[in-house]
């Protein structure tokens, strides 16, 4: 059996991703004590699969070991949260930010600018200053946290088009493609309804 990719860093992995993933837990509460509805329905943690940081390793050229696994490679911690409603989705992406020991290095507005192929979500990846050493001896060290946000709608899209994209016997896959595209687009505008109408509820 080949020695971890993460190395002795596994368990700061999991203390991060745990503290993270408590800090958002208690932000919803703390907004449903305050207004009676929660930001977001539920919420998925993981540390990323040691074959598969491995085969990205690969794929970038990359040398198969923990510095490019936590230096490199930036979604070793990967979090997905889902929501009910855009708006929740923008208000959690303010607290992130506002989090003194988070950093943006990149974020992506797939909602907004929906991909060609109908997929929305929002993705960034957060630095985290934490009381651990890195893999570069820093300390307090730097981690990474791949965050995406979508809807419930978003998700369960996501999830089908997932399912097709490793499905390799597909005969009408290019059917398929055009109807996943076409409901993507309901979808949205769906999910553009019911923000709308709960606006039209708090309002009166």
């Amino acid at each position: 059996m080949c020695e971890s990719i993460y190395g002795k860093y596994r368990e700061v992995l999991e203390q991060i991703m745990s503290s993270f993933v408590a800090n958002l837990h208690q932000y919803n509460k703390k907004v449903y004590e305050e207004t009676g509805y929660k930001l977001f329905e539920h919420l998925n943690s993981r540390i990323k699969e040691e074959e598969s940081i491995r085969e990205k390793c690969r794929r970038k050229d990359l040398p198969e070991n923990t510095h490019s696994a936590l230096a490199e490679l930036k979604d070793a911690i990967g979090v997905r949260i889902v929501f009910s409603f855009i708006d929740d989705i923008y208000k959690s992406i303010a607290y992130i930010k506002s989090l003194s020991d988070c950093r943006v290095v990149t974020e992506k507005d797939y909602i907004r600018h929906a991909k060609p192929n109908g997929y929305r979500s929002y993705h960034m990846i957060l630095e985290m200053s934490v009381p651990y050493e890195d893999v570069n001896g820093n300390y307090p060290g730097k981690y990474y946290i791949e965050v995406q946000m979508r809807t419930i709608a978003m998700d369960s899209w996501a999830s089908l088009e997932h399912q097709l994209k490793y499905k390799k016997s597909v005969s009408n896959q290019a059917l398929i493609v055009d109807e996943l595209k076409r409901c993507a687009d309901e979808l949205a505008s769906c999910d553009v309804s019911m923000q709308t109408i709960r606006n039209l509820i708090r309002k009166a």
